[in-house]
């Protein structure tokens, strides 16, 4: 089952006794995963296979599978430790990757040019390796809300305004990666893409957050465009896109959240289209989409810069390609977020 009819499937957009049947066996298939994160988590409160590094570390995670806005979020962190003359790694596993970096890791890097990111599964050899080689003061844990074998000082965690509770259901009826009581062990919790919902939504879903895992350092956040770049880097105003009409394209965990955020922008959206997350863009979808824009006579199309580093394109046939650059934006609880970075900060010194 491929990605798309897998979802469909999950949020019950899939109807029929076949799809029925398989909701049901995916529930008792949540039940025994539930039963492994219960049993992997209580061995990690214990200490048990628990490693601690050098430095203070800090991982940026969330509870459920796709894109809840984790790059920006490390970017911020290590943006916030560099201008308190710290020297910071990134450590990701390197999800995607062939060779070289992944997509996110290339988006960092381009963004983050003077922060060395290690790639492998392996974090805690990674964080040897970037003590001792770079002597880096202080870690940055990407997706590492999970990745309990490197003992962490800070967990921040993410949930996507959009899409918060992974469909209410644990891994593989929902898209839960661990309970939402996991919460409790967070730092700090940013609700990210906060602006394309409701002040009453967002209250609720902090309401629910705290049922299930206590009162919790709460911040929220928007995805702030910057500029638009093209496949050299070269930037450009973000007014840019109000000029004509545009298609747009992306490869994302969530999609909906870069399609409102265009919208939100004022784009005249004329058409869109999505890919897999951490798509491996090839010749013939190049060759499509150069196809897609001609026909339906776009002025400019837009992508994610983190599908924008795998495609290194700035133009769809005749059709200007750009990639729209965010960067995460407190809009409330800056003070919480900031605060709990600085005290990192001070530990690292």
């Amino acid at each position: 089952m491929d990605r798309n009819s897998y979802h469909r499937l999950v949020r019950g957009e899939a109807r029929g006794p076949g799809a029925a049947l398989a909701r049901l066996g995916l529930r008792i298939a949540s039940i025994g995963y539930g039963a492994g994160v219960r049993l992997r988590n209580a061995r990690f409160d214990r200490g048990r296979g628990v490693d601690r590094a050098e430095v203070p570390v800090v991982a940026i995670g969330n509870i459920t599978v796709g894109g809840t806005g984790k790059t920006p979020m490390v970017e911020y962190a290590c943006r916030r430790f560099r201008e308190r003359g710290l020297r910071v790694a990134i450590l990701s596993r390197g999800y995607g990757a062939t060779e070289g970096l992944n997509d996110e890791g290339l988006v960092l890097d381009a963004n983050l040019p003077d922060v060395p990111h290690f790639q492998d599964p392996d974090r805690v050899a990674l964080a040897r390796i970037a003590v001792e080689e770079c002597e880096s003061q202080v870690l940055v844990l990407d997706d590492g809300f999970q990745h309990r074998r490197l003992a962490r000082d800070l967990d921040v965690v993410l949930l996507d305004a959009l899409d918060p509770f992974g469909l209410g259901h644990l891994l593989p009826r929902g898209l839960l990666r661990e309970p939402v009581g996991s919460l409790r062990r967070a730092g700090v919790v940013v609700l990210s893409r906060a602006d394309l919902v409701s002040r009453a939504e967002r209250n609720a879903i902090r309401s629910r957050a705290e049922r299930a895992a206590g009162p919790l350092r709460w911040a929220e956040a928007r995805h702030a465009p910057r500029d638009l770049l093209d496949a050299d880097a070269n930037a450009e105003p973000i007014d840019r896109l109000r000029e004509g009409p545009v298609v747009a394209f992306c490869g994302l965990g969530n999609p909906e959240g870069f399609r409102r955020t265009l919208i939100g922008l004022g784009a005249d959206l004329i058409a869109f289209r999505t890919f897999p997350d951490h798509h491996p863009y090839d010749r013939a979808d190049v060759e499509g989409l150069i196809q897609w824009a001609r026909d339906w006579g776009a002025a400019l199309a837009l992508t994610t810069q983190k599908d924008s580093v795998k495609l290194r394109l700035s133009n769809l046939g005749p059709v200007p390609l750009r990639a729209v650059r965010i960067g995460l934006e407190p809009i409330e609880g800056g003070d919480v977020l900031d605060g709990a970075l600085d005290r990192i900060a001070e530990q690292a010194r």
